[in-house]
């Protein structure tokens, strides 16, 4: 077992969220316990999948094996240098262009350091999921801490630790591995210059998994496993057009680019400047030129007056297939330790969910595509957001899914079992088997058809 706690919710939102996941789990099997299977979910979302998978660029001339041996040869570099044995890494059985590094832990033999360093929740979370600890990330470390100095390094997941601490409680803080300075006490937090860069390289990690960090950003895109099926339920076909609704940071939309040969139309919209800077960004390290970027905001993308050659907004039917991968309350991250989230606002994500794929349903053309995902495993955003697009919108029904990797969806008042067999729910611990499909984040899809009629 992991000594990494389970994920912290508000009591509020644990209520809801427990209750609501009950209630489903008592419709389809009243004799289960509701209970223990709750609180084996809360459990794998405070830890970290335990594979990579990185989605290869198939647009790089470079063959599957060639493709292959890089990674192996980078990720072995990066293993040698920090004494590790070097992971199983192979290509995903059924997921086309995903290579799958297996990770290792928890250690939980580990010799803790008399030196301790502080690291903010995010931080943290990155280096269960094999990053190294950058300088901006540290919160606090011992008077004295020179470079080379061996620390153990412990995540503040309560955020009480003040910038600058040399003193923490050690119970309220979790232990996430240990690793060596390269940067000094002094230069942290008594230099006029700011510090950038690794603060800490992570050793001996609770987790070993390898570091991402500029590994080969032309060849490799890292992605968890969900959101690359996403790209393959998609389906997109070379001279379609194409909208990705809420684009950012742009891993689906160079998928989609990618699959699409960059032959045809991809439109990527989303609310702000910064964001679409991000997309560009991840389209520029493929060479990806052919993508349509523009900030706008996908709930005012559909008017009758738009023209069909010009940016937002766009006259109804114009779309061959579109992707809504909205926002959501991504309460199925992980690692997650601790997410303060109100109600209040876990409830606002449906009302938003359904305003952006009201504009969906309008810009696909009869005979379309729609899919619909998110990284969160409420009922409200997943199911029950199906079973309302199936009542409204008597156009639409429900496709089935190739690759199917996830379980089916969760039972639900007034959704079929054949229904809910076309849906795909990936649910940490919901299944005893440990493989690159079954131990992901939480993630749902559903795969819509429009009629021609």
């Amino acid at each position: 077992m992991s000594s990494l706690p389970p994920l912290v919710l508000t009591p509020e939102v644990n209520n809801h969220l427990k209750c609501s996941l009950l209630q489903s789990w008592q419709l389809s099997s009243p004799q289960e316990d509701g209970s223990a299977k709750y609180d084996k979910l809360v459990r794998k979302l405070g830890t970290p999948p335990l594979f990579t998978t990185l989605r290869t660029n198939p647009m790089a001339g470079r063959t599957h094996k060639d493709l292959l041996d890089v990674v192996k040869a980078e990720i072995a570099k990066n293993y040698n240098e920090k004494g590790w044995q070097e992971p199983c890494i192979y290509y995903h059985s059924v997921v086309k262009n995903l290579i799958v590094v297996d990770g290792r832990g928890p250690d939980l033999d580990l010799q803790k350091h008399d030196k301790q360093v502080v690291v903010d929740l995010a931080c943290g979370m990155a280096v269960l999921r094999g990053a190294d600890v950058f300088a901006q990330g540290i919160m606090g470390c011992p008077l004295g801490m020179s470079e080379e100095d061996a620390v153990s390094v412990y995540c503040d997941v309560n955020h009480t630790c003040l910038k600058g601490a040399t003193k923490f409680q050690e119970g309220s803080m979790v232990f996430v591995g240990n690793g060596t300075a390269r940067v000094s006490r002094e230069k942290l937090f008594c230099s006029k210059e700011s510090v950038s860069g690794v603060g800490i390289s992570m050793t001996q990690p609770l987790f070993e998994a390898p570091c991402l960090t500029d590994l080969c950003s032309d060849l490799i895109f890292p992605q968890n496993l969900p959101s690359v099926v996403v790209g393959q339920t998609l389906d997109p076909k070379q001279g379609e057009t194409i909208l990705d609704m809420c684009a950012s940071p742009g891993g689906k939309t160079v998928h989609i680019a990618s699959l699409m040969a960059e032959k045809g139309r991809l439109v990527a919209l989303d609310k702000s400047q910064a964001k679409i800077d991000k997309i560009k960004k991840n389209a520029e390290n493929w060479n990806l030129n052919f993508i349509e970027t523009y900030p706008f905001d996908a709930r005012r993308s559909c008017t009758d007056s738009a023209d069909l050659c010009g940016g937002p907004p766009y006259p109804p039917g114009m779309f061959d297939r579109i992707l809504l991968d909205g926002p959501c309350s991504a309460l199925g991250q992980r690692p997650s330790s601790n997410n303060q989230m109100s109600l209040k606002s876990l409830k606002s994500y449906p009302c938003l969910q359904r305003q952006l794929f009201q504009q969906a349903v309008k810009l696909l053309r009869p005979g379309g595509t729609l899919v619909y995902s998110t990284c969160t495993i409420t009922m409200e955003e997943n199911e029950e957001l199906v079973l309302w697009a199936l009542q409204t919108f008597s156009c639409l029904s429900l496709a089935t899914m190739e690759p199917h990797l996830g379980n089916k969806g969760r039972a639900c008042a007034g959704l079929s079992g054949e229904d809910r067999d076309k849906l795909q729910l990936f649910l940490p611990g919901c299944d005893d088997q440990i493989s690159p499909g079954t131990d992901t984040i939480g993630f749902f899809i559903a795969k819509f058809l429009k009629s021609s009629s």
